[in-house]
């Protein structure tokens, strides 16, 4: 009888908790607009989802529990589950979770006077410990470092750091120095001279046992760690731009032909947005011109026969009354993600010591968990990490086990040097391995770019990424990070790999890639396309091709299907600008010749309606001979569309941030006039962040 009643009670008890479960579903927002990727836990429990695209949420929960919603960049928010359904947030932004280098240990304690001995430091042991374990990953293969003790109490002031035994060691050997918790990898003397000693609040000095003993083998030799009054020195950035040289006005009658390979590339607005958000001077090699407008998408007829639609449109050029522009565009197929064939894909990810910052790793395994949702059964992920070495920490797993491959992102963490090449050579190797014919077989490489151990130099680079595109094998290429942000050797991966490159600065960031664009990012619909536009010098006596100056081919490679050119995805859209000008028109931008003797007009008679002509060659995925295609353009100027309003806006402020000889002193304001009147229905809010980012940035040019 008690045995019944005691079923009876536990029975009603489960009942009652069962009854007392329901859904709670929502939105979390910010100021701009809704949140993907928020992570929404239940406390003490080990339910967790995460927003969709659209910030909603949905989640099982009880009726005094308590949801926990938390997102890089913004303040954690705990609220209680009471009798309500739904649970809207407005999540508000924490900069100091991205910006505050934290510095426990050194500069907390009190400082005994340093001598030529080891400086000793009174602190708890598990908080120094903790100090030393984070240094010690983050060090790992950074510098050799040399034995070392001080001449006196503090650098900076009026003292110096010395060598001790230079006899002993190689000329150019610098002591290891780390300022604020951030070793200091190049130009080491310049920057610890440039640290005023008011600033400085400690510096410790450790010879090779001890430092040895807290930092690890890569402080052998011997340690400087100093520790500013703020904590927050901040250290010359050491980012690397290709260099750019802008494209001048070219004569028609020595040079008919203009050629170059697309670029669907959207890395530099999105890199440029960074520095503008962050009150930085901008690089002029920063800004490539093509990446910048082809970051937005335009209003172009979606193809019929081919993977893409041609478009061309001439009208009077906003910044200068004496020229036209002309606008080329492409629209690439769009294909629903449902009907992309299986996927092979392999997560290359840079876990290195360079990587250990809130908008570099911790970034980048909350936007692959966006693409991670979107994975159907018959995809596979695999993924390879690097760092002093390279291995594989998931091996390929269906699309359907999100929770393996969440998890594997979860467990990684920063810490070592930077084997970039043997990362490559292993990801290739396993994405061939299982390769899936006819599918989409592609590496994601992630990473700041910084590779320092094995093949590194952009032209060894080149050389290995240009061997392993003959597999077939794809390459996409995500950048992450600032202060030591590579570009120019991304570039050059995703250039020669049959890929792209994008910049994620942000959450908002990775939603575009890999969520709004997830086709375009992922499955090429035609590599190696190429652009080559003859000129009709009856019609036009110069012409300018704005941006693509990384992308200009001979003439003669056009017809080459030996020359790689640039790869086009599902959904992506691709324009090009001329600035063009007509015979007659005095112009300082177009540089007098001597006359020709041979070259004459009278040739050009019976095409005297033709502006230009322009052709296009394109492959397969998986073929190895051009497709070409040819449109005639005839000479009639027309109204600008709002879209090409807006791309010429968005090029001309390109070209006010290269400080362009060709902007015939226009200003910002003209930008924003320009960009304002193209904006359109603008549904995603693009072209408005861009409108409030040259506004941002008026006055600091």
């Amino acid at each position: 009888m008690k045995k019944s009643i005691l079923i009876a009670i536990v029975l009603s008890i489960g009942f009652v908790v069962k009854a007392q479960e329901k859904t709670i579903t929502g939105t979390i927002s910010d100021a701009t607009g809704p949140l993907p990727g928020v992570s929404v836990i239940v406390k003490k429990s080990i339910k967790r989802t995460y927003t969709n695209f659209d910030g909603n949420y949905s989640i099982l929960t009880s009726k005094g529990d308590t949801l926990v919603f938390s997102y890089i960049g913004f303040k954690t928010r705990e609220v209680l589950v009471g009798d309500a359904k739904v649970i809207n947030l407005l999540l508000e932004q924490d900069s100091s979770q991205l910006d505050e280098v934290i510095v426990v240990g050194h500069g907390i304690s009190t400082k005994r006077s340093i001598t030529a001995s080891v400086t000793q430091v009174s602190e708890k042991k598990s908080k120094r410990q903790a100090y030393h374990d984070k240094l010690s990953r983050q060090l790992q293969g950074k510098a050799a470092g040399v034995q070392i003790t001080a001449a006196s109490g503090l650098v900076g002031n009026g003292t110096t750091v010395k060598i001790r035994g230079i006899a002993s060691v190689k000329q150019g050997k610098e002591p290891l120095y780390i300022v604020d918790g951030v070793p200091i990898e190049k130009y080491k003397n310049a920057v610890i001279a440039k640290i005023s000693p008011d600033k400085i609040e400690k510096v410790n000095v450790y010879k090779s046992a001890r430092a040895r003993k807290l930092f690890g083998n890569i402080a052998k030799d011997g340690c400087v760690v100093i520790t500013t009054k703020s904590g927050k020195y901040r250290v010359e950035e050491d980012e690397n731009y290709a260099a750019i040289t802008e494209n001048q006005f070219q004569k028609v009658q020595l040079q008919p032909l203009s050629t170059f390979s697309i670029d669907v590339d959207k890395a530099s607005y999105s890199n440029i947005r960074r520095m503008i958000n962050k009150g930085q001077k901008i690089d002029v090699d920063a800004v490539k011109i093509e990446e910048m407008v082809n970051y937005f998408g335009y209003d172009y007829p979606q193809p019929k026969h081919h993977p893409f639609s041609i478009n061309a449109e001439v009208s009077q050029t906003p910044w200068n009354k004496n020229t036209r522009l002309v606008r080329i565009g492409l629209q690439g197929k769009t294909y629903e993600n449902h009907t992309l064939p299986a996927s092979n894909l392999t997560f290359l990810i840079d876990v290195s010591g360079s990587m250990d910052s809130p908008n570099k790793l911790p970034l980048l395994k909350s936007a692959f968990k966006l693409l991670v949702n979107q994975l159907r059964e018959k995809d596979r992920v695999s993924i390879v990490v690097y760092a002093g070495a390279a291995g594989v920490v998931l091996e390929p797993t269906s699309g359907m086990d999100k929770e393996k491959i969440l998890d594997a992102l979860d467990r990684l963490s920063a810490g070592g040097s930077t084997a970039g090449g043997a990362g490559i050579k292993l990801a290739y190797k396993l994405a061939q391995d299982h390769f899936i014919k006819g599918g989409n077989n592609r590496v994601i490489l992630a990473t700041d770019g910084d590779f320092n151990v094995g093949a590194s130099s952009d032209k060894a680079m080149q050389k290995l990424i240009e061997e392993k595109r003959k597999s077939g094998v794809f390459l996409s290429v995500l950048g992450f990070g600032m202060g030591n942000y590579k570009d120019s050797k991304l570039e050059t991966l995703a250039d020669k790999g049959n890929g792209n490159h994008a910049y994620i600065d942000t959450m908002q960031e990775a939603q575009k890639v890999f969520g709004k664009e997830f086709g375009g990012t992922l499955y090429t619909i035609a590599k190696d396309v190429k652009i080559q536009l003859e000129f009709n010098p009856a019609k036009v006596q110069a012409y300018r091709l704005i941006g693509y100056e990384n992308r200009l081919l001979a003439d003669e490679d056009f017809i080459d299907d030996t020359k790689d050119a640039g790869e086009l995805g599902s959904g992506h859209t691709v324009t090009a600008l001329y600035e063009i000008i007509a015979p007659g028109v005095n112009s300082d931008y177009v540089k007098k010749t001597a006359d020709l003797k041979y070259t004459t007009l009278e040739n050009n008679t019976g095409f005297s309606d033709e502006l230009f002509t322009v052709k296009f060659r394109y492959k397969k995925p998986d073929g190895d001979k051009s497709i070409e295609l040819v449109q005639v353009v005839t000479d009639r100027t027309t109204e600008m569309s709002p879209d090409f309003k807006f791309a010429s806006a968005v090029a001309l402020f390109g070209m006010q941030l290269r400080k362009s000889q060709f902007t015939n002193n226009s200003a910002q304001d003209d930008v924003i006039t320009l960009a304002e009147a193209g904006r359109g229905r603008d549904k995603l809010g693009y072209r408005a962040e861009f409108i409030r980012l040259v506004k941002t940035s008026k006055g600091s040019l």
